[in-house]
């Protein structure tokens, strides 16, 4: 299974995504991680960036909306808690066991 972090360092989330995903990766042996850095407003664009974190799950975006913005922003989520710069743990083991 092919995980891609996409984020931007002026957006810390992804520091909290990162954590989630590097602790699944004990459940899912067969799990690896990428992560991209996007720099560009133009890249954002050329990958549809729905801004930081972004986690694809071989290649699919398990939490995109068709009408998330694309660009160089912090990605808010919507968790059982509110709203959320990453999505919690448990929302990444249920998207992952679902891929």
């Amino acid at each position: 299974m092919d995980v891609t972090l996409l984020y931007f360092h002026d957006c810390p989330n992804w520091l909290v995504a990162n954590e989630h995903l590097a602790a699944l990766v004990a459940e899912h042996p067969c799990m690896s991680i990428t992560r991209h850095i996007v720099d560009t407003a133009e890249e954002a664009e050329r990958i549809h960036f729905r801004g930081s974190p972004s986690i694809l799950i071989n290649g699919v975006d398990p939490f995109a909306e068709a009408d998330d913005p694309v660009g160089l922003s912090c990605r808010i989520y919507q968790t059982p808690d509110g709203p959320a710069g990453s999505p919690t743990r448990d929302q990444l083991r249920r998207a992952l066991a679902r891929s």
